[in-house]
């Protein structure tokens, strides 16, 4: 069976895109490369013995999208991961945000009703809760404010998928995931921010291998355990493992409607400051960071309850704080001494 993953050059792509291999699936991919590279294929290759197809196409153009649907007629699903996901870049430019993540799943739904594609599964994200106070959150949890133009994307795009399911044969499975964290086990694919990252753990990793001089931690008067934001870090492989579930889920019809909502996290908030120590722990580097003012976007504190996921999708997390600081460590020194073996 064949999978249509989109945005497959990225970070959750790429593991997810290794993990429906393993499974059994044939996977091609379609990735702009605006916030990638294909060096995550040349590893994803490495780990399966299967070389995946990229379409370099830009979802936000229906012509060249279409054209991806009518050369794989035959796919199963679509897995729809494709967007921009900096919280303060999209912050100082919402348009940017607003265009690219509404208009390239617009495109994707219009092409999976016309060739009658039967699954899809969306990468949503816990950013859609807002600042909610009633943790941990249940899927039932109301939607809050949005805290930044790239979360009320998400928000926006569940309920475009939640309208078009509601009318079409489609059936869908919304993913609100929470930190993802580490990188696969063999230290051939990881996190690859271009340019200076915003996600917490490649900015410790940077950090602690020298390419970043001090990182910040923005906010240290939340009301929290020790003032810093809370957050559910869940490893990037078992992420990958649910979209795999979810997307069998569908095809064995065993979902009760034709849109379903879970929540991907480990059920556990850690402080950034914890994320740190548990860093410090694992790989022995003392890390040199200072504590900084708070970064508008953030929310205070959030964690998931996974119980839906667990009954329904048969999905446990396998992967400690730890062990997810051990692999992205790995990784960011495997990109190190490839660098200095070229």
């Amino acid at each position: 069976m064949k999978v249509l993953v989109t945005g497959g050059c990225g970070y959750i792509g790429a593991h997810t895109i290794v993990d429906l291999i393993n499974n059994g699936f044939d996977v091609v991919s379609v990735d702009s490369n605006i916030r990638s590279t294909t060096q995550l294929l040349d590893g994803i290759e490495k780990i399966t013995g299967k070389k995946v197809r990229n379409y370099k196409v830009d979802l936000c153009n229906l012509e060249d999208t279409h054209a991806v649907f009518h050369e794989n007629r035959d796919i199963v699903g679509v897995i729809h991961f494709a967007a921009l996901k900096t919280v303060p870049e999209s912050v100082a430019d919402p348009l940017l945000y607003f265009h690219n993540n509404l208009t390239s799943l617009i495109n994707v739904l219009k092409c999976v009703k016309e060739f009658n594609v039967p699954n899809l599964v969306f990468s949503s994200s816990c950013s859609v809760y807002g600042n909610t106070t009633a943790l941990p959150v249940v899927e039932e949890t109301p939607i809050g404010e949005a805290q930044s133009p790239y979360a009320r994307t998400k928000q926006m795009g569940e309920q475009i998928i939640e309208d078009y399911s509601r009318v079409n044969n489609t059936q869908s499975i919304i993913l609100r995931y929470f930190n993802p964290v580490g990188a696969h086990s063999s230290g051939l694919i990881g996190e690859l921010p271009l340019g200076k990252p915003d996600n917490l753990v490649p900015v410790i990793t940077q950090t602690a291998i020298g390419k970043i001089p001090k990182m910040t931690v923005f906010g240290s008067d939340y009301d929290t355990r020790d003032g810093s934001c809370v957050r559910d870090y869940i490893h990037v492989t078992d992420i990958a493992n649910a979209h795999t579930k979810a997307l069998q889920y569908l095809i064995n019809h065993n979902n009760a409607s034709n849109c379903e909502i879970f929540n991907l996290g480990t059920g556990n908030g850690v402080t950034v400051l914890e994320a740190i120590k548990a860093f410090e722990k694992i790989s022995g580097v003392k890390l040199n960071y200072t504590m900084g003012p708070r970064r508008p976007g953030d929310v205070i504190s959030i964690y998931a309850n996974n119980s839906r996921a667990k009954e329904k999708l048969g999905w446990i997390p396998q992967i400690s704080i730890e062990d997810s600081m051990r692999t992205a460590w790995q990784w960011e020194v495997s990109l190190r001494d490839k660098v200095l073996s070229n």
